[in-house]
């Protein structure tokens, strides 16, 4: 029996790449296996080597994609601008090219892009992410909503993440209401700006809470991750609480000042 098709012509998919060409492939290829297509495909390349440039230019024919270069490596935060000015439908699903949808993936896509069709006010839903938001007040289908308390500045910091560049799915007039990603900076400082962006301009989200059953991240020996996080736990136990604890204060200084 034939798997049901998914069609979401109103929607972008745009990927952004750095030297992985392969894993783009096995990324486009997925979302392909799951008779899952879109009104475009956006590749957003952010001066990936030449001879990867060239399977680049391969596999456009193959998956027939737009496919976005710069001559100079601008960082992710130029990347994600520049694809994102390139996009014509009114959503858009960012993921980036080390992600693989799983099996379930489209019906949940199916269900975010009615919940932004009726409600005018909701800008994302994310469908991954390393841990579980907070405070979450469910809405169905396994999303909840995001809930933020700017007041109460003793609760856990990690309320301030409601934002993340991980994947999710988004307006595509998202950029002009949050502003472009800050460039010139590393991805943590580009993510952590659109993040504080995102919370003063009264954001609002979904999150589905199963936060790691609809995507899977897969880096491989040949096409390792081109980026490490700064905030993994630290062995000395004194250290990780000062460093949570700095996170705590600057998180709610930034946010108020």
């Amino acid at each position: 029996m034939m798997s049901k098709k998914y069609d979401f012509p109103d929607v972008s998919l745009m990927v952004t790449h750095y030297n992985r060409p392969d894993s783009l492939k096995r990324l486009l290829k997925s979302f392909q296996d799951l008779n899952c297509s879109f009104g475009e495909i956006v590749v957003s390349d952010d001066a990936s080597k030449p001879e990867n440039v060239v399977q680049l230019r391969e596999l456009q024919k193959i998956f027939d994609y737009k496919l976005i270069t710069t001559e100079k490596n601008m960082g992710l935060g130029n990347n994600i601008n520049k694809g994102q000015r390139a996009i014509s439908k009114q959503l858009t699903l960012y993921v980036q090219e080390d992600f693989v949808p799983k099996t379930l993936f489209p019906e949940k896509l199916e269900y975010a892009v009615s919940f932004l069709a009726n409600d005018k006010d909701l800008d994302i839903v994310r469908f991954y992410a390393y841990t579980l938001f907070p405070f979450l007040k469910p809405v169905g289908h396994g999303f909840s909503a995001m809930e933020f308390n700017a007041a109460n500045i003793l609760s856990t910091y990690q309320k301030f993440y409601m934002y993340s560049d991980h994947p999710h799915l988004r307006r595509s007039s998202f950029l002009d209401k949050f502003g472009d990603y800050k460039e010139g900076v590393n991805v943590e400082k580009a993510e952590y700006s659109m993040m504080m962006s995102f919370l003063k301009k009264k954001g609002k989200g979904l999150f589905y809470e199963d936060f790691q059953g609809l995507f899977d991240q897969m880096n491989s020996a040949e096409e390792p991750s081109t980026f490490k996080r700064n905030w993994k736990r630290h062995p000395n136990f004194l250290i990780g609480i000062s460093r949570h604890l700095y996170r705590h204060i600057k998180f709610n200084y930034d946010l108020r000042f």
